[in-house]
C-alpha cells in the first residue's frame, strides 16, 4: 500500500513540469533565407520537448530554407504578430538574419518586449538586430566572433563578450550553432526562475 501511495504522489508532480509550461507562448522570428539550421531546431526541439506553445513566424508563410538546407514552413506572418500574446522572443541567426537589422516590424515587437521586461534572446547574428534596436545597450552580450558584430555591438552600447552564451538580466544571448543547445537550456531555466520568483511575491 505504501509503495501505491507514492507512486501516486510522485506521477503528477512530474506532469506538471510540462504541463506549467502549456500556456507559455514562444514566438521564433526566423530569415525567409539562410537561416542557421541548428540555431532554430535545436532550440525548437528543445521547447516542444519541454512543453512551450512556439510560434515560427517570418516575412513569408511559404517554405523557406536554411544555409544546409533545412526546409520550415512559418506559421505566421511577422506583421500579423501581436506581441502581447507571447512570452519569449527567439531570433536565431544565419547569413540572412541580416535582413531583420532595419525591420520596422520586427523593431516593433522588439521594442514591446523590451517595454514589458520579457524575455529576448538571439544567436550568432541576430544580437546585432537586439544592439541595432537599442536592446543591448548597457548589457553584456555575446554574438558571432567576427569583426562586424564585436563593432556593432560595442557601438550601440553593449559589452562584448567572448563566452557561448551570456545572460544578462532577460535578455539572452549566444555565439553559433555549437550553442544551441546550450542557448536553449538558458532561455528555458531564465523563463523558468522569472516565472518561480514571480509565484513567490
Amino acid at each position: 500500500m505504501k509503495r501505491m501511495l507514492f507512486f501516486l504522489l510522485v506521477i503528477p508532480i512530474f506532469i506538471f513540469g510540462n504541463e506549467s509550461k502549456k500556456n507559455v507562448n514562444i514566438l521564433m522570428i526566423v530569415a525567409p533565407h539562410n537561416f542557421r539550421d541548428e540555431e532554430f531546431q535545436k532550440p525548437y526541439d528543445y521547447f516542444i520537448s519541454r512543453g512551450y506553445n512556439v510560434i515560427v513566424a517570418s516575412t513569408t508563410t511559404d517554405s523557406i530554407k536554411g544555409m544546409l538546407g533545412l526546409k520550415i514552413k512559418p506559421n505566421k506572418l511577422i506583421g500579423h504578430i501581436v506581441p502581447d500574446s507571447f512570452d519569449i522572443l527567439v531570433m536565431p541567426g544565419g547569413n540572412g538574419a541580416g535582413v531583420f537589422f532595419r525591420d520596422t516590424t520586427v523593431s516593433m515587437i522588439l521594442k514591446s518586449f523590451k517595454e514589458k521586461k520579457k524575455i529576448i534572446a538571439a544567436i550568432c547574428l541576430s544580437p546585432v538586430t537586439l544592439a541595432k534596436n537599442g536592446i543591448l545597450k548597457g548589457k553584456r552580450a555575446t554574438a558571432w566572433p567576427s569583426i562586424f558584430t564585436k563593432h556593432e555591438l560595442k557601438k550601440h552600447g553593449a559589452t562584448y563578450i567572448d563566452k557561448p552564451v551570456v545572460i544578462d538580466g532577460n535578455v539572452i544571448t549566444a555565439n553559433g550553432p555549437r550553442s544551441a543547445l546550450k542557448f536553449a537550456k538558458a532561455i528555458d531555466s531564465v523563463y523558468t526562475h522569472k516565472k518561480e520568483v514571480k509565484d513567490v511575491k
